[in-house]
């Protein structure tokens, strides 16, 4: 959500930060509604001043047996106070029409995020590991040997539909290992307290971390009203909801390994081969909630923990940061790493890093005390994928696959899976 008191300040700088992103103009027609709307609550308190006054004048009237005056000023209080009941309704409904309309603009790009109009503008910054040299013609990870059986596209086809996948035996042990691996170093290492949370949630949730009524379309609703979580940044932004944090608290910071459900409806026709986008997932969500002076460098700490797990992995990966016209719509600014797929000849996005500045915490009334006193406020909040569980078991099984049909697995996977280091032609670990 944006400041309307910033708005009002400079509406040329807002316009300016907006056709960044190549939306249109919206501050004379937001500075219209909010005007109408405090003109209605300036006219409804001086309304209600008036109905005061006559009201104390009419016990005088009634005390000093001016029955005529009594009347007339019982009448001008009826009438007041119906002036003030429709004049507050009136500004309540322009309130609610400013809310709303402020709800639908995306926020405004930080300063340093590059202009562009789609991914073709993103800008590369960082890039680690050798591709792999392979003497073969390296295959997708749904089309290597050891994979194909235990990768059961068809089976849940039959159960749930297009768009969803059953792992079975090793790959599905894999699976969970990557999981496994990813919290466990985020936790033992990086300093983030394990979550276990829910993954349905209110409309406020939704609300509150700028999924409604954005991406609506996009997202799970069950018949009696909650919606299925497509990302745990979700649960775990707004567990901070209405809060006032101490200052000594922050950073506060959260992973989780959940299920997340995605519609996919804007992505239509896009990967429909293998698992790489699908309606059921699983992400290992990294959330910190900040003080304000902190956020840019917390983003830069998160994005550290999520390339330090695909070093580990051994996984090729580059870092670009999104230009204004790719960054999604709640980020102030985001980095996205791409890993290395040989079965695409691509680097694919596998982690997005977003710092939302103050954004959702003005959506969702998350604020802080300052050290030093003073009013409270707005936290800042940080989300990024610590992995996509599924797109790193992609990369893990295209990086690793041998022309048997084999898949050599990273050394980091070994505890996970009982000291077993191989993926066999037929599917077994070894």
């Amino acid at each position: 959500m944006h400041d309307i008191r910033a708005i009002r300040e400079n509406p040329q700088a807002f316009d300016a930060a907006v056709a960044r992103r190549g939306d249109a103009p919206v501050s004379s027609e937001i500075l219209a509604l909010d005007e109408a709307r405090r003109a209605k609550i300036s006219a409804a308190e001086t309304a209600q001043a008036e109905q005061n006054k006559a009201s104390k004048a009419v016990g005088a009237a009634k005390a000093s047996g001016d029955e005529a005056e009594f009347e007339r000023l019982r009448a001008l209080v009826g009438e007041k106070k119906a002036e003030v009941a429709a004049m507050q309704a009136e500004a309540k409904e322009l309130d609610t029409q400013l809310t709303d309309k402020l709800a639908w603009i995306a926020n405004l790009p930080a300063d340093d995020v590059p202009a562009g109009a789609d991914e073709n503008d993103n800008v590369e910054v960082n890039r680690w590991g050798d591709l792999p040299d392979f003497d073969f013609a390296p295959k997708e990870h749904y089309e290597i040997g050891g994979v194909a059986a235990s990768m059961d596209f068809e089976t849940a086809a039959k159960t749930s539909g297009a768009r969803f996948v059953m792992l079975k035996g090793a790959v599905a042990r894999i699976h969970r290992a990557l999981a496994q691996f990813m919290v466990d170093t985020h936790v033992d290492e990086n300093g983030l307290t394990e979550v276990n949370c829910p993954v349905l949630v209110r409309d406020e949730a939704m609300y509150g971390t700028d999924k409604l009524p954005k991406f609506a379309e996009d997202s799970y609703k069950t018949t009696d009203g909650a919606w299925l979580i497509s990302t745990s940044e979700i649960t775990l932004t707004y567990s901070v909801a209405g809060d006032v944090l101490e200052a000594s608290d922050l950073p506060r910071r959260m992973t989780a390994h959940t299920l997340c459900f995605r519609s996919e409806a804007g992505s239509a026709g896009r990967d429909t081969a293998g698992m790489l986008r699908q309606h059921q997932f699983e992400k290992v969500e990294m959330v910190s909630v900040t003080l304000p002076d902190q956020s840019d460098a917390e983003q830069k700490r998160m994005l550290r923990c999520a390339e330090d797990i695909l070093e580990r992995l051994g996984i090729p990966y580059r870092t670009v940061i999104l230009c204004t016209g790719d960054m999604g719509f709640g980020a102030r600014r985001t980095f996205d790493i791409e890993a290395w797929l040989p079965g695409q000849n691509a680097y694919r996005e596998i982690s997005s890093v977003s710092t939302t500045g103050d954004f959702q915490a003005r959506r969702m009334n998350a604020r802080f005390k300052p050290e030093g006193g003073g009013k409270p406020q707005f936290v800042h909040t940080l989300n990024g994928s610590g992995l996509a569980v599924g797109r790193c078991l992609i990369a893990v099984l295209e990086n690793g696959q041998q022309a048997d049909g084999s898949v050599i697995l990273p050394g980091v996977l070994d505890p996970y899976l009982g000291g077993k280091t191989t993926l066999t032609a037929d599917g077994m670990l070894v």
